[in-house]
This record gives C-alpha cells, structure tokens and sequence, in this order.
C-alpha cells in the first residue's frame, strides 16, 4: 500500500515550508526516518525523513517549491525487511536525480556530495564540479558559500572561460536577479512589521567603559581558553549582567497576553547571531544558572550551526529577552526593534577609544554605546533607564556579580 509523504506539522506557527533540495531520487531505496528532503521553514532547515523502509516512486513537488504544513510531496512503496522492491513504471532504473547527474563520479564508487540549488546554480556558471568545492553544509553538503570561498581562494576561477564572450559593461550592469524570500526572511519582515504596528517601542541609550572587561580579558583569556579550549568573549559578561538587571526589574523580562501581563521568573537570553540565510535568534535557556565557559561554548556553537542552517526549531522558539551585538559589523548606534512576544531587547554596538572625564581629568578609555528597545505599554521610562543602568553597572565593574551588589 502506497504511503503518502506529508509535510509535518512543526509548530503552531509555521503553516508552509520551502523545499529545498530532494536527498532521494525517484526509484531510491530508503531506510527509516532516512532524509528524502531537506525543506526550510522560518526558522531553520529541517530534513523530511521516510517513515518506513521502501521506494520513493514518486515526487509530487520539485526542489524550491513552496508545500503547505499537511500537504502530500512524495509516495513511498513499503519494503519488507531484507526483501527489495521491484522499481515501478513511475520510478525506473535508469532515472537518477537531476542533482546526481550533475555531480556524477568518473570514479566507480564515488559517491558526491549533495549541492545546494543556489551552489548548483553558481558552479554551472563558473565550470565547477562537486569534487572541486568543499562542503561545509550538514554531510558536507555544498553550500552557496562554500562555492564562494572556493572562488576567493582561486584567483581567476570565478572568470568565464575564454570561449565564452563576456557580455558588454553596460549590459552587466543592468541585470537583475528576481530571488524569491526565504521563509527565514519572509518570517523576519513579518515580526519586525508586527512589532512596529501593536507595539509602543521607545528606546534608550547609554555608554559603558569597557576599561575592566578589557583587562579581564587579557590577564585572564589565556587561561581561559587553555582551561576551556574556549575564547573569552564579550557575551557572557552582557549575559551575566542582563540576568542580574532583570532580576532587579521584572517587567522587561515579562511580556503582555492580551490584557495579562506574564512575569517569566526564569531568563531565556535570546542571541542574534548572523547565519547563512540571516540573522537568527537561538536561546540561552536558564542563563542564570550557566557559567561564563558555558555561556561561551553554547554560543558558539549556536554561531557554528546557524552558518550551515543547522539549528533545531526548539532552539529558537521562546526566549524572554534577547541581545543583539550590531557590534560586530561595525555598528556605532542602532535603534533595535524588539522581537516579539518579548516586550524588550539589548543592543550592542562597537567599542571605540574616546575621550572621557575621569576625576576632573581627560581619559582615553574604550567605550560602547548600549540601546535599550522597548515596549512603552508595559515597561516605564524609569524601570527602561534604571535596567540599562544597572546593565552598564556590573558590566564597568563585574565583581559585584560576584558580592551580589
């Protein structure tokens, strides 16, 4: 009896995904909970396992094609174990996948690896194989990026053969690329327009002297990283510090249901990082009981996995409070936009060496600015400025993380 591949429901609030590439051809063979598919939701990449051990013998929707959450993409044809089904007429021997003819092995016995649509795509254009590029993707899948770095490390690669006439400057400079918006992007612009439209967002600002978390740093990241085999960032201070703020000042850890206020007495720390198809937010959950090694080491493997699109749904659902570091990309000052249902969120920037008044006295010292975005219909202005103060605080002088003053 023939079993129908659905899309599976994998959250309340995603009702459509994107499938991006097909694992399996046609006529494949396939195990248990063996990846068909690796479809893409607004959140993460997740792979379509087969539910039983059988033949794939049909497609119903090809790669880079939207699919509704329920609707049927693929039939399987159930195999008993250690039994081998005979390939149907919609399946035959001789059809292989369209990617798997492109990345066929002159070699018998070489298996390719998967190539993304969009690495596909660039390849064909610049005369690159499989077995050229290394992949960095989920079973070394080859990424667009990877295609990228490869093109960086080969000067001359990315130019179009000489048999082939490059087309005229002034052609090349008025072409288009018409790219459809990734789930993770269409889900992006939805939250922040939501964001802006049903909540009263007002943000504020201070500056904090980085001088003693600098000097940490050096005297102490040695050691640190030979202890951990980790590097010691700036995170798990604001972290540190943002668990303790918010304990003094419960409402910016809450967040409004309907005409209820909801007061989270737990700090699920939501981090911006950049992946490889946008910024996502993983959680930190429980910060107030991780170290500052744990801290480090979870995120950066939340910053390792979201560039390969490898974060669970799980790690990115929920979260009370979030802090973003524009800092990184060179951000002097920004106006975050909350993500909701949370009702705030930190923003830091870059550190640049200022002159400042210290004791009557004209200082170099390196300084960040902070903002602090939120919403106005549960958090007052006192509560906003009193949190970012005693943010800027314990940053300036972390042993009172440690007196607990």
């Amino acid at each position: 009896m023939t079993v129908e591949i659905k899309i599976p429901d994998l959250g309340e609030s995603i009702a459509e995904v994107l499938i991006v590439e097909w694992l399996k051809a046609e006529g494949d063979l396939v195990e248990p909970d063996e990846p068909l598919a690796l479809i893409e939701t607004d959140k993460a990449n997740v792979e379509l396992p087969a539910p039983a051990r059988g033949r794939l013998t049909r497609r119903l929707k090809p790669a880079n094609e939207w699919a509704a959450v329920g609707e049927v993409v693929a039939h399987l044809e159930p195999v008993a174990d250690g039994a081998e089904a005979p390939r149907s007429a919609a399946a035959p021997t001789a059809k292989v996948s369209e990617e798997r003819a492109e990345a066929a092995s002159s070699k018998p016995g070489v298996v390719e690896p998967a190539v993304m649509p969009a690495a596909r795509r660039l390849m064909a254009e610049r005369g690159l194989t499989p077995r050229e590029v290394q992949g960095s993707g989920r079973g070394g899948r080859i990424l667009k990026e990877d295609v990228l770095r490869h093109l960086e490390r080969r000067p001359g690669a990315g130019l179009p053969a000489a048999a082939e006439p490059a087309p005229p400057a002034a052609a090349a400079a008025r072409q288009e690329d018409v790219v459809p918006m990734s789930p993770l992007r269409r889900a992006v612009a939805r939250r922040l327009v939501e964001a802006q439209q049903t909540a009263a967002l007002l943000t504020t600002f201070n500056e904090i002297d980085m001088t003693v978390v600098r000097e940490l740093r050096r005297d102490y990241g040695p050691a640190f990283r030979e202890k951990y085999g980790l590097k010691l960032g700036l995170m798990s201070f604001f972290v540190k510090a943002v668990v303790e703020a918010l304990k003094q000042f419960p409402e910016v850890n809450a967040s409004l249901r309907e005409n209820d206020i909801v007061y989270h007495n737990y700090y699920d720390i939501g981090i911006a990082v950049g992946g490889g198809k946008g910024l996502v937010v993983p959680v930190l959950r429980q910060a107030e009981t991780l170290g500052f090694a744990e801290i480090e080491r979870t995120i950066a493997d939340f910053a390792e996995r979201a560039e390969k699109g490898a974060l669970k749904l799980e790690e990115l659902q929920g979260g009370t409070f979030t802090i973003s570091n524009g800092g990184v990309y060179g951000s002097l000052l920004s106006t975050p936009i909350v993500n909701p249902p949370q009702s705030a969120l930190l923003g830091l920037h870059a550190i640049q060496d200022r002159p400042v008044a210290r004791a009557g006295q004209l200082e170099i010292r390196p300084m960040m600015y902070v903002a602090l975005t939120y919403d106005h219909r549960l958090i007052d202005g006192r509560e906003a400025v009193g949190f970012l103060r005693r943010v800027k605080e314990i940053v300036e002088q972390p042993g009172r993380m440690l007196l607990e003053v």
